[in-house]
């Protein structure tokens, strides 16, 4: 109920930033399925996380109940409408659990601005922990 009550109070901007996170979220969710050979497993849903410039995956995945780390991803998406085969829609990495790897705060969802995400001041990634219960 809470989750529609705020729906109601935002404006059509709002609106669509939320959407484009949550774009950006599904397709983190996506690139976790795809970046473990087995696809996620075990007897619940699995997780992705924001990834916090400083930390590791393992570390922020292990502070939570889904505590073993799959992968680090990093992903970002072109807009618009894809216009030729040969068109490049899209960005992303594999860090690894165990690294920092790329510790660039723009990185970073959690300290980014709320409309970064339309505004294009981070023009290549986001970072995600794709995170599984043991």
């Amino acid at each position: 109920k809470q989750w529609y009550q705020r729906r109601v109070a935002i404006t059509a901007g709002e609106v669509e930033k939320d959407l484009a996170w949550q774009a950006l979220h599904a397709a983190a969710a996506a690139a976790c399925r795809g970046s473990v050979a087995s696809g996620g497993t075990g007897p619940w849903g699995n997780a992705v996380l924001a990834k916090e410039a400083s930390n590791t995956c393992d570390n922020i995945c292990g502070a939570t109940d889904f505590n073993i780390c799959d992968a680090d991803i990093s992903i970002q998406g072109m807009p618009g409408k894809a216009t030729s085969y040969g068109q490049r829609l899209g960005h992303y990495y594999n860090y690894g659990c165990s690294a920092v790897g790329n510790s660039n705060v723009l990185f970073d969802e959690v300290q980014a601005e709320d409309d970064a995400i339309l505004t294009g001041s981070n023009p290549w990634y986001f970072r995600f922990c794709c995170c599984r219960k043991a």
